[in-house]
């Protein structure tokens, strides 16, 4: 019997990866790196778990290398909640259907970690010896962020995990521009999260006699419509300007970039779009608790991204000016996360576009801001790494498609994309560590 290929291979792990349920909360993350850490021993790769409790754990797997650069596969195993409700087929069946496998995580991001896996895996397999140390990371605790996956692993078993480069999630959309070249998104940079709280003040009364009352929900609602409402000036950022380059040819002025894009990716435009400015999306309200009584105080809270480089002391007063000061609001930073980002001139870098061009003549790679959220600013933050995300689609599931699934029903991945994924990985390891 011939030996199963590593389209089949990663196809078939991914499928036991999805079987596990991993939504988080609660997570128990601990029985994916339990499988992970089984199917890792078949080639031969040392790993280990690492848990800040027993059932959440993280694993950690390397292929020992010399005193050259370190490169690090990241992923996480936990997922979002599924409503069996809502799908087409049970959401942790991994059901292998018209060359797709469906699932929670399929796209965000089990398929990931399978790949990395098999990448790790099959390099170990074939007796390769890189100059540096070749870390595959499977992480808990991702999708909330309570303590026990990566930050936790660059806090307290910082050596686990220290590394000069890393592949993560977040990049390798394949976008299709008017005259037919493919594009191949990568995020080299995140903009942080920094989501605030208003607390609208008023005063309270019976709620069949407004008149003597001070109602915060109504004040809050002229609030919410000025954020709304709200368009910073544009501005371009060093990602945006190598990204417009590639697609344009230019760099055009800010407040042209996202029309000048649209005429050649409408989806290219979208996400130019949001890396321009910062962006204020009011998305929680929480008033009275009864309905007879006007509430005193309202609280509204607010999901804030800012571009790489701003902090949330550079924005609160332009917030306020927006606001305006004739409603009583009181204004607290709930946190502030990520904002990092990488430089271009890397190996890493270099492997990221000669892979594009060997896998897609004509194809080019263009870097991005992430506008969501990752781990890898844990790594910029804890070690100065280089981290880029990219796991390459074929565009055989529509960039505006894939975009939909994440975090909603009937999440799938195209088995070519993850056939692709291995191909990259096993690549970007040879080119930065060979």
């Amino acid at each position: 019997m011939s030996e199963p290929s590593l389209r089949e291979e990663v196809t078939d792990l991914l499928q036991r990866l999805i079987r596990v349920d991993t939504t988080n909360p609660p997570g128990n993350e601990t029985a994916a790196a339990e499988l992970l850490r089984d199917y890792l021993a078949e080639s031969g790769v040392g790993c280990e778990l690492i848990a800040k409790t027993p059932e959440r754990a993280n694993l950690v797997a390397r292929i020992p290398g010399g005193g050259g650069p370190s490169l690090l596969l990241l992923c996480h195993t936990d997922v979002v909640l599924a409503d069996p409700a809502e799908w087409s087929v049970p959401p942790f069946s991994g059901e292998l259907r018209d060359g797709m496998v469906w699932g929670r995580g399929a796209l965000d991001m089990k398929s990931q970690v399978a790949a990395n896996a098999v990448a790790i895996a099959s390099l170990a397999r074939e007796g390769f010896e890189p100059s540096g140390d070749l870390i595959f990371a499977a992480c808990a605790d991702e999708e909330v962020g309570d303590g026990f996956g990566l930050e936790w692993l660059c806090e307290e078993h910082p050596d686990a995990v220290r590394c000069d480069y890393a592949i993560n999630e977040g990049g390798g959309e394949r976008i299709e521009l008017v005259d037919g070249t493919p594009i191949y998104e990568a995020t080299v940079a995140e903009k942080m999260t920094a989501p605030f709280r208003l607390r609208v003040l008023g005063r309270s009364g019976h709620a069949s006699m407004p008149g003597i009352a001070d109602n915060a929900l109504v004040k809050a609602a002229r609030l919410i419509e000025r954020l709304a409402a709200f368009r910073p000036e544009p501005q371009l950022q060093p990602e945006v300007e190598a990204f417009l380059r590639v697609v344009l040819g230019e760099v055009p002025p800010a407040n042209e970039a996202v029309e000048r894009t649209r005429a050649v990716s409408p989806a290219a435009a979208d996400g130019v779009e949001a890396l321009l400015t910062a962006t204020f999306s009011p998305t929680i309200v929480s008033a009275s608790v009864k309905r007879n009584v006007i509430p005193a105080v309202c609280e509204l809270e607010v999901d804030c991204r800012l571009l790489p480089g701003q902090h949330p002391e550079h924005v609160e007063p332009l917030i306020r000016a927006v606001l305006g000061g004739d409603v009583d609001y009181e204004l607290e930073w709930i946190e502030a996360r990520g904002g990092t980002r990488s430089q271009l001139d890397t190996p890493l870098w270099r492997a990221l576009e000669e892979f594009v061009a060997e896998a897609e003549p004509g194809a080019r790679a263009a870097p991005l801001t992430c506008p969501g959220f990752t781990d890898s600013h844990w790594l910029r933050e804890s070690f100065g790494t280089v981290a880029y995300g990219f796991f390459p689609a074929t565009g055989e599931l529509p960039p505006e498609v894939a975009a939909s699934l994440v975090h909603s029903a009937d999440e799938r991945i195209p088995v070519s994309d993850l056939e692709l994924g291995v191909r990259w990985l096993r690549h970007a390891a040879r080119a930065v560590l060979g």
